[in-house]
């Protein structure tokens, strides 16, 4: 069973106080939002737990059905034929047949031997299936950026102001080096990490920055901070694809500067990747 953690609520400042945000993320203005108590997993879904929903259920995730998904060039582990090509201009990420939540990142791979990873190649609506099998449901953005940063209002990121810690040392899992041809691995690791490498933040989640993409319930608008509601915002009724928060093992400055904790990013509800998992939510426990 996931570890989860209660909040009892509270008013925070949304959005990015630094205007370091990508402008059609929509990451300003910066608004007050008031939430009501709820419990949220501790750290994203694990491969090892979303097995048990697979075993328990049968489930058979949208890239299993499409007998393909997107992953990281550099971490491809699958014969020659069974790349069939790669995303334009875009060209890091491989599509390549028979990479799945089992085996994230081709027929060479098996979640097996990374149980306690963040499961990837999971879409929103293969997280929306998990939610409704474990009576829980993906976090609204509000509810994820909340809970992200721990209690440190208007910083930069989840654990404060500075990407290391004060000794120099990584405090997420993000690329370093040449992006996309060569990761120094500084950090650690060249892809995921396992669930709790990272320091947790003053709420006791891990790895709200980096590792993976969580998705979120919220459709992905970019102007809907102009006029969110003050009181437990749902998401906008409309947008273009859902909401992702926290970066990825793939975020570097240079590109993708979205591992701050006010970032924002969204992608269709059918895709998946080596580079995306979630997390979930529910009622005050």
């Amino acid at each position: 069973m996931m570890d989860t953690v209660t909040l009892p609520g509270g008013r925070f400042s949304m959005g990015d106080a630094f205007n370091e945000g990508y402008e059609p993320d929509g990451e300003v203005p910066v608004h007050p939002v008031e939430l009501s108590s709820f419990s949220i997993d501790t750290t994203t879904v694990t491969n090892a737990e979303f097995a048990r929903f697979v075993q328990a259920t049968g489930y058979q995730t949208e890239s299993e059905k499409f007998g393909y998904s997107a992953v990281f060039h550099l971490l491809a582990q699958a014969p020659a034929e069974d790349i069939l090509g790669s995303a334009e201009g875009h060209g890091w990420w491989l599509t390549v047949r028979g990479a799945n939540w089992a085996h994230p990142h081709g027929a060479g791979s098996n979640w097996q031997q990374i149980p306690e990873h963040p499961v990837v190649q999971v879409s929103w609506n293969d997280a929306q299936a998990y939610c409704t099998w474990s009576g829980r449901r993906l976090p609204t953005e509000a509810q994820w950026e909340y809970a992200a940063r721990g209690g440190l209002d208007s910083k930069r990121y989840a654990w404060g102001d500075e990407l290391r810690g004060p000794a120099g040392e990584h405090l997420c899992n993000i690329w370093q080096g040449e992006f996309p041809v060569r990761n120094t691995g500084e950090d650690g690791f060249l892809g995921t990490a396992p669930v709790r490498s990272f320091p947790e933040n003053g709420f006791g989640l891990y790895e709200t920055g980096g590792n993976v993409w969580e998705w979120c319930a919220d459709w992905f608008l970019p102007k809907y901070y102009r006029n969110s509601p003050l009181v437990d915002p749902a998401g906008p009724t409309i947008g273009r694809g859902r909401a992702m928060r926290g970066g990825s093992f793939l975020c570097h400055d240079s590109y993708c500067n979205r591992y701050r904790v006010a970032a924002r990013s969204s992608n269709s509800d059918e895709s998946s990747s080596s580079n995306t998992g979630f997390r979930t939510v529910g009622p005050r426990q």
